[in-house]
């Protein structure tokens, strides 16, 4: 555990939503010695004071007093998507560092907006893709940096879970389209990161999306249905460029209403071999990934995990070791005033093919990237 730089205290850190950011931020931000959570912020007073009373933080109901706190150094925006992007704009005014749960904004033009605000304020923005933090994620990226399949050839990237396969499941923001719902914003901003991480940038996309589950139950326990427009199925081929400028093409499967669900794997085919990393482990997105490497005469091999990369301990809930990897990368990247990676600018790529691949959805023709 790296410990915080004697001439600077840790960064004072607001968590903005309560959902995944109390379950998985607040640990990780209490965990690491560089941040310290100082204060919760939700819209619903009732939601607050619940999460204030188990945590003995102060809670504010108003962004403006919050971001008026001197406490206040940096926030952890972990809302649904809609109102990130507002809320962000705000801190950067303030001049606050942010870690943003992803997607970071509705479309890519808010991001890059965001981009020009938090370099003109010189604050540091970090985006939440995890799984560059997974250390078998990292020991992949460093296997492909090596060169050991060659030439890369092919890539296979299937996302395919159970979490709303349900019907029963309520109807909420993540039903609607227009509020940055769907498996495009869930999985293939994820997804689409860790290709450009891996391989390269994508220059084209097509897609065909649907909603298996059309209609969901209200919340308000009336048995009224509401239509569902996010899609919860998505197939996508992608032509990404290599650091050397090839092309290659990419296929992407993600689901969340595959019961049980082949899990997340993605294979990487090339001309000295492939590399094949997975796991059906849909409890614990994080831990069980296995990491394959097949020679050219076919040969598999399981390749034993990096020491160098392993988390120093497990937790409860899996998701709160590599969130924690990451806010100390961007703790690191505030308190020394430099970009943090990722950051708004891998955010804006992610968000980018998702936007296109909803227009090649809807029009059925091919988008350029």
């Amino acid at each position: 555990m790296t410990a915080a730089p004697s001439s600077q205290r840790p960064l004072g850190v607001a968590l903005v939503g309560l959902g995944f950011g109390e379950k998985v931020h607040l640990p990780a931000l209490r965990d690491c010695p560089l941040t310290e959570p100082v204060a919760l912020w939700h819209h619903r007073p009732e939601r607050l004071e619940q999460a204030c009373a188990a945590t003995g933080l102060a809670g504010f109901t108003s962004f403006d007093a919050l971001l008026a706190d001197a406490r206040v150094d940096a926030l952890v925006i972990a809302t649904p998507p809609e109102p990130r992007f507002a809320l962000a704009q705000a801190a950067i005014a303030a001049g606050k560092h942010l870690l943003l749960e992803k997607p970071v904004a509705l479309e890519a033009p808010q991001i890059e907006e965001l981009q020009r605000q938090a370099l003109s304020a010189g604050v540091s923005v970090g985006v939440d893709f995890e799984y560059r933090a997974v250390p078998a994620f990292m020991q992949l990226a460093a296997l492909l940096q090596q060169g050991v399949i060659g030439t890369p050839w092919l890539v296979k990237l299937d996302w395919l879970m159970g979490s709303r396969a349900d019907a029963s499941r309520p109807w909420n923001w993540y039903s609607q389209r227009a509020a940055g719902g769907g498996v495009l914003g869930s999985l293939g901003t994820h997804a689409f990161d860790t290709l450009h991480w891996l391989i390269g940038p994508a220059r084209q996309v097509s897609c065909l999306r649907s909603m298996a589950i059309p209609h969901r139950p209200l919340a308000d326990g009336s048995g009224r249905l509401a239509a569902v427009d996010a899609e919860d199925i998505a197939l996508l081929q992608l032509e990404l460029e290599t650091a050397q400028g090839q092309s290659l093409p990419a296929q992407v499967s993600l689901a969340s209403v595959t019961r049980p669900g082949r899990g997340y794997w993605i294979e990487v085919y090339g001309s000295e071999g492939s590399l094949v990393l997975g796991s059906g482990n849909q409890s614990d997105y994080v831990h069980g990934f296995q990491l394959w490497r097949s020679s050219p005469d076919g040969t598999r091999e399981e390749i034993s995990p990096d020491p160098q990369l392993a988390f120093s301990h497990t937790w409860p809930d899996g998701r709160v070791a590599p969130v924690r990897r990451l806010i100390q990368w961007w703790a690191e990247a505030a308190l020394e005033q430099r970009p943090m990676r990722p950051g708004l600018s891998e955010a804006v790529h992610s968000q980018l093919i998702c936007d296109r691949a909803l227009q090649a959805a809807d029009s059925g023709i091919r988008q350029p990237i």
